[in-house]
């Protein structure tokens, strides 16, 4: 019963995980056209650009702490543990136990960064640009992290439910 119920908390965790990738892709281009449309039209900055970086960094927070849970109770630590040359020399063993954790938390620095970089920012059009610049990083590190059905060997599906 005790391994049931631990199965389902894991799958729970990972169907929420895959849930909010796309909460964590939505406010981020969000924040990134905010970046854009401020710095062309040299709008003031707003209360809802800092809403959707904020929003931003709070979906990738918690994104971070899904991910740390799967990645310490699911076995991809301890492979990569057992024998790191075994875990690197397969693609797919690498992508999870190293590429993926590592990017991610790269683009999660990225947006603390930038969320500090803004606020501390004096002129509009300096928080536009670090918006721009830290976002738009950040961003661009989480499309090329996520296991994209369309990528063979580490493929995943673009809604993942309950098996």
């Amino acid at each position: 019963m005790l391994i049931f119920a631990s199965n389902l908390f894991m799958q729970t965790i990972l169907v929420i995980h895959n849930l909010l990738r796309w909460a964590i892709l939505l406010f981020g281009a969000w924040t990134v056209l905010n970046a854009i449309t401020g710095v062309m039209s040299k709008r003031p900055f707003s209360s809802g650009d800092n809403r959707s970086n904020l929003l931003f960094m709070i979906f990738c927070d918690l994104q971070l702490l899904l991910g740390l849970i799967l990645y310490f109770s699911n076995n991809w630590f301890n492979q990569f543990k057992a024998d790191p040359g075994a875990a690197m020399k397969d693609s797919a063993t690498r992508f999870f136990t190293f590429e993926h954790a590592f990017m991610m938390i790269i683009a999660w620095i990225l947006v603390h960064i930038g969320r500090s970089a803004v606020k501390r920012a004096v002129t509009d059009s300096a928080k536009h640009k670090k918006m721009l610049i830290f976002f738009g990083l950040a961003l661009l590190l989480i499309f090329a992290a996520i296991p994209w059905p369309f990528r063979s060997e580490i493929a995943r599906p673009f809604f993942r439910g309950f098996n």
